[in-house]
């Protein structure tokens, strides 16, 4: 038994191939409640007996009892399931990890325990907690690491799903839902039924998006952050106007913004440097998130090397401004504005 990719942990639910032990954790938390819910419905049928299942919060219950319903034989049936939520070996003492241990080494084939981290996330890699855990767990079951999925993948995956309610979506505007809303299948989902509810099975165009989907505060920021670029005064205030209409905490806004500007000043510097900014994705973290590059080098060719650093350190200023607590949050964010658009007229390139 080993670790498993998403496709072959498909393939084994399909087969009904089941293993004694399944371990599902990583950043995409909507793909771990889907699995953990389709192992759970293909083991014991989609009109179980509770018999037969047994959830347990990993945070409250004790190992010995888990380890006794994972013990127990099932009723009226071939195999009965265990479902373990966030469970946190960091948490456990030396004598309930042994037990833990115990327990995954004693398995029976008429129990299948499924250990879901839906919502905990775990440091797999620094941890030698988690990595002893995980290896104990590929020994005598299944591990599954479940991550966010690139940009292509998200367009394909909203398609699918668009077609499966009976509405037609071009890839194109499958990554304008994408832009809008953020990587999180969750989102995505719930936007994508809206959408599917208003188009009744016909094509989902741009001006439904437009009309429907809901920014998040990545998107909203990001076109402010556009019309400080261009010394737009006007759109630049509805912006913001906007964000605290939202209830968006003040902090938020700020790291956001200022991390559209540190992907600018990066794309800047590289292309300045005679490099591609394909590089930038090598050299940090944009798994999953290509597009924010994309978007980068596209907007930092209307800003200069000096109006970025000028940028990054105003908004250094009102981070320690917001910070200290001496000013009110939107005074320190329509100041930062201001200070902002002068510049951007100032520096023109």
């Amino acid at each position: 038994m080993a670790q498993l990719k998403e496709s072959e942990l498909k393939k084994q639910i399909k087969e009904k191939a089941f293993v004694p032990l399944y371990f599902l954790y990583g950043e995409e938390k909507y793909l771990i409640s889907h699995y953990t819910e389709a192992i759970v419905n293909k083991v014991l049928g989609k009109s179980y007996s509770d018999f037969n299942f047994q959830a347990f919060d990993g945070g409250k219950a004790s190992i010995d009892e888990i380890a006794d319903a994972a013990q127990a034989l099932p009723l009226f049936a071939e195999r009965k399931c265990v479902l373990v939520k966030d469970l946190n070996v960091e948490a456990l003492n030396a004598g309930e990890l042994a037990k833990l241990y115990q327990l995954l080494e004693e398995l029976s084939e008429t129990t299948v325990l499924i250990i879901s981290q839906s919502t905990l996330e775990i440091d797999a890699k620094r941890s030698a907690k988690w990595k002893k855990f995980i290896a104990a767990a590929e020994k005598n079951g299944t591990v599954v690491l479940l991550e966010k999925r690139g940009e292509i993948a998200l367009e394909k995956q909203l398609v699918q799903w668009a077609e499966k309610r009976g509405c037609g979506l071009t890839q194109i505007n499958a990554g304008k839902i994408i832009q809008l809303c953020g990587d999180d299948l969750l989102t995505l989902s719930s936007e994508l039924e809206k959408l599917c509810a208003y188009a009744v099975g016909r094509e989902i165009t741009k001006d439904d998006i437009d009309l429907l989907v809901t920014k998040n505060l990545e998107t909203t920021v990001f076109v402010l952050g556009n019309a400080l670029m261009a010394g737009n005064y006007d759109k630049a205030y509805q912006q913001l106007d906007l964000l605290f209409y939202q209830k968006e905490e003040p902090v938020a806004v700020l790291a956001v913004l200022s991390s559209n500007y540190v992907n600018l000043y990066r794309a800047k510097t590289a292309l300045e440097s005679g490099e591609k900014t394909s590089v930038l994705s090598k050299d940090f973290d944009y798994r999953g998130r290509d597009f924010l590059i994309r978007n980068a080098e596209r907007d930092c060719k209307r800003a200069s090397i000096s109006q970025l650093r000028k940028s990054l350190f105003l908004l250094a200023q009102a981070d320690l401004a917001l910070k200290s607590g001496r000013s009110e949050p939107r005074t320190v964010l329509e100041e930062l504005i201001g200070k902002m658009m002068l510049l951007a007229r100032e520096e023109k390139v």
